[in-house]
């Protein structure tokens, strides 16, 4: 176990670090424009944000002991083609839960 002091240091300097960081792009550069080439970078980050969420999800399941699953390999396959086809995140979601939980049943 950790000790209390110890807990609360890490504590204070992840919240002081996370602070800085959005400090460093709200405040001091909050209010000036910020160039192209950044702008169309950072259009992507969103797009980014949920296959590394979901990723580590699919291929090393905590549910099956880290072995990768036929149910959440169709349900991944089903969600990307779905979202590619439609270009509509909302879309690959119901659909990546629908089959998720259809291969599920089937499948055991």
């Amino acid at each position: 176990m950790i000790a209390r002091f110890d807990l609360w240091l890490v504590i204070i300097l992840l919240a002081l670090g996370s602070f800085g960081l959005r400090f460093a792009f709200l405040g001091i550069i909050g209010n000036r424009k910020m160039p192209d080439w950044l702008l169309r970078h950072l259009r992507y980050t969103a797009v980014a944000v949920l296959p590394a969420l979901v990723a580590p999800l699919v291929a090393w399941p905590a549910v099956t002991g880290g072995t990768p699953d036929p149910a959440r390999l169709i349900a991944t396959f089903a969600t990307l083609a779905i979202g590619m086809l439609t270009r509509n995140v909302f879309a690959g979601i119901a659909t990546g839960v629908a089959v998720l939980f259809t291969a599920m049943a089937l499948l055991g």
